[in-house]
């Protein structure tokens, strides 16, 4: 396992039970960008000054279901009443995030529906999404270990500068790999950086210009 630059105690949830089930259902590489997902999103809780307790828990389980086979996503994201759209049925691994967080409630015992919801918002984000939502989001795509191009170094520094401005920013990156790709594209990442580019450009209207 990676050290942490963070020593928090958790209230709520035995962290090494966490990491131990991670070794038993996720592979060591996936388990690497775990903890730098859970590292950047206590760096930026840090930063905007947000529960880094709940940052840290979110950013270690946001993928508890990243390997879990189709057809298991689809029964487990059924069963709990989670939409199941023709995208999200065409590539089941996008439910991922969602049963993540049914793992996190069912199997942890995590009640704290911020937590829950930034695992459940980590993959396609969502239009509204509070900043423990952004900051998993965002630590997902942009933790070191997605590695160090200039593009990627670039979205770093605007997490810390703003949360609106480097979440439609990497919408646009991570859309740019789809199309390349020819991948499907869910509605609600399109959603989600429409709504944070309004959000933005609307703070950029009512900031006053700054004078000599």
């Amino acid at each position: 396992m990676l050290p942490l630059n963070h020593s928090l105690e958790f209230s709520t949830i035995d962290r090494e039970q966490v990491l131990a089930w991670l070794a038993d259902n996720v592979p060591p590489k996936r388990i690497k960008h775990i903890l730098g997902v859970e590292q950047m999103a206590v760096d930026l809780a840090t930063h905007y000054q947000i529960n880094l307790e709940k940052a840290a828990i979110a950013g270690l389980m946001h993928d508890l279901a990243k390997y879990f086979k189709p057809q298991k996503l689809l029964e487990m994201a059924q069963i709990a009443g989670v939409e199941i759209d023709p995208i999200s049925a065409a590539n089941p691994h996008l439910l991922h995030a969602d049963v993540s967080a049914i793992v996190a409630r069912d199997t942890f015992k995590v009640t704290d529906t911020e937590v829950l919801d930034a695992i459940a918002n980590h993959t396609l984000g969502r239009p509204g999404m509070n900043e423990l939502s952004c900051i998993v989001f965002l630590a997902d795509t942009l933790e070191p270990g997605r590695g160090n191009t200039p593009e990627l170094e670039h979205l770093r520094k605007i997490c810390y500068q703003s949360l609106d401005k480097a979440l439609f920013q990497t919408c646009d990156y991570s859309l740019k790999f789809l199309l390349e790709t020819h991948c499907l594209i869910h509605p609600r990442t399109i959603a989600t950086r429409n709504w944070f580019l309004q959000k933005a450009q609307k703070k950029q209207l009512a900031t006053p210009p700054k004078t000599a």
